[in-house]
């Protein structure tokens, strides 16, 4: 068992992070561009393209853990912006396909946080990775757990 005195330094680290997390969160609302709610969409959207599937709104809802009625929302904004564009499901008539409408967009581009935090762990041996994704799962799954 680790000591007590030890591990303070990981749990500042993470209420450190959260604390930035959340003033990024409030920066996007109103300074610089798609929340993160509609970049995560964005990249399920890409990647989906990029697999050579196109995403239904429903897909994205499930993926993002929002309501339809959210997603709805975030995806006008995402076309208003000229990122995606909507096309009829040939497999359903009721319901539509998510498209990208410029497919040469890179995810990098997307979401460049995202790119720096793939740098950062590419540092890591796999060793250190294993640990350091182990610990931000258990986070991740208080976080989730947190006023349910």
């Amino acid at each position: 068992m680790p000591d007590a005195d030890a591990t303070v330094p990981a749990a500042r680290a993470v209420e450190r992070l959260r604390l930035a997390e959340a003033r990024l969160a409030r920066r996007r609302q109103t300074e610089c561009g798609p929340s993160e709610t509609a970049r995560a969409a964005m990249r399920y959207i890409l990647e989906r393209s990029d697999a050579g599937r196109d995403a239904t709104p429903t897909e994205i809802a499930e993926h993002l853990g929002l309501s339809t009625a959210s997603v709805t929302g975030i995806l006008q904004r995402l076309r208003g912006g000229g990122l995606i564009t909507f096309a009829r499901n040939p497999d359903d008539g009721r319901s539509k396909r998510v498209v990208p409408v410029d497919r040469s967009t890179d995810l990098d581009d997307v979401d460049p946080l995202t790119a720096k935090i793939r740098g950062f762990a590419e540092a890591l041996t796999a060793r250190e990775a294993e640990h350091v994704a182990r610990f931000l799962e258990a986070v991740t799954e208080a976080v989730d757990r947190e006023c349910t």
